[in-house]
């Protein structure tokens, strides 16, 4: 069961907004509705967003009433606008539309139908590409992960984060399909409780150990030498190492440091940003602090208590002790060590 897939003319996706209470799929049959997916988080994790703007961008193509290609293309780019905006931290998401509109402006294409066609197929590849990498990424990863360790997770890095399998949730489901015993804390992820709502849930699909913890509970469990290894995603990764994630992940970068502990970030080579040279270039989305104050309708403080709610945090690169990619393990130095994982050479 994939996060995102084409079918019958439109974009299918899980809404992750109903989950762990009940499973259900939205279908969207056109860019804008994609674009409000991504932004009201039906669809999030930065490879399936990048997935999902790629059907966005290959919808608008077939949404066009355009008869030129410099029409369809001008219409792209400002779909392309749009999507790019709903998010603006997940590089994905811009590589995904990045790498449609090059496809757009090669020059190749006769008419505007044979530019829609290949701009669908080039979704889809990045979809079924997406699902290929997450499982490299997990056997590389399997390997940092020893039998009967205890592994903290921060956010949802699974398969809903992704097309299908997941990037740092897909190392702890490489490994325990391997056979290791794995036990797993997942933090809840405040305000939108990624951890709790949906790396549970994908947890529990799998058969794989886990409890959830308060975000601030993750130091006590440090402390009682209750932890053996940390496994986050990544939404942006610059130049250097430095990587944007959800935020809490800074603080458990630091506790890590303090407590020994190895601390590493799962993610393919799309989300790598060598146009950054240091994660003070990623741009944090601020989202509605009514996230914070009345999370999913809830009302935990009076309406007019002020709040603020960053969505990601930046982890400077002295904290990793690698970069899982699906070709290979980055070490430092990041800044060569990225370089040839994103050229594609092995680590």
């Amino acid at each position: 069961m994939r996060t995102v897939e084409w079918q019958d003319g439109a974009l299918k996706m899980i809404d992750q907004r109903a989950l762990p209470w009940q499973l259900e799929f939205v279908r969207l049959e056109s860019v804008e509705a994609v674009t409000e997916s991504i932004r009201n988080m039906t669809v999030r994790g930065a490879p399936a967003i990048g997935a999902a703007a790629a059907f966005g961008l290959a919808l608008a193509a077939r949404q066009s009433k355009a008869k030129t290609i410099d029409a369809l293309i001008a219409d792209l780019r400002n779909s392309g606008d749009r999507l790019k905006a709903a998010r603006p931290t997940a590089v994905n998401l811009a590589w995904a539309v990045d790498k449609l509109l090059d496809i757009a402006t090669c020059g190749e294409f006769p008419n505007p139908d044979d530019l829609r066609e290949v701009l669908l197929t080039a979704a889809q590849q990045i979809a079924d590409d997406d699902v290929a990498i997450n499982s490299r990424m997990g056997a590389h990863g399997a390997a940092l992960v020893e039998d009967g360790v205890t592994v903290l997770h921060h956010c949802n890095t699974g398969a809903l984060a992704t097309v299908d399998y997941g990037t740092a949730l897909g190392v702890v489901r490489a490994a325990f399909e391997a056979g290791k015993h794995i036990h797993v804390l997942l933090d809840e992820t405040r305000p939108r409780l990624q951890g709790s709502r949906l790396s549970a849930w994908e947890l529990e699909q799998l058969g794989v150990s886990y409890e959830i913890i308060p975000d601030t509970a993750a130091g006590y469990f440090m402390a009682r030498s209750e932890v053996d290894i940390i496994l986050v995603g990544a939404d942006r990764i610059a130049a250097n190492g430095d990587f944007a994630n959800k935020i809490g992940t800074y603080q458990l970068a630091i506790m890590a440091r303090e407590h020994s502990i190895p601390f590493y970030t799962v993610a393919p080579t799309s989300t790598i940003d060598l146009e950054l040279a240091s994660g003070e270039q990623i741009p944090i989305e601020q989202r509605d602090p009514a996230e914070v104050t009345t999370p999913y309708g809830s009302k935990i403080v009076p309406a007019h208590f002020k709040a603020r709610n960053p969505a990601f945090d930046v982890t400077p690169h002295r904290y990793l002790s690698g970069i899982v990619t699906e070709n290979g393990i980055a070490r430092p130095p990041f800044t060569k060590s990225l370089r040839r994982a994103v050229a594609g050479s092995k680590l």
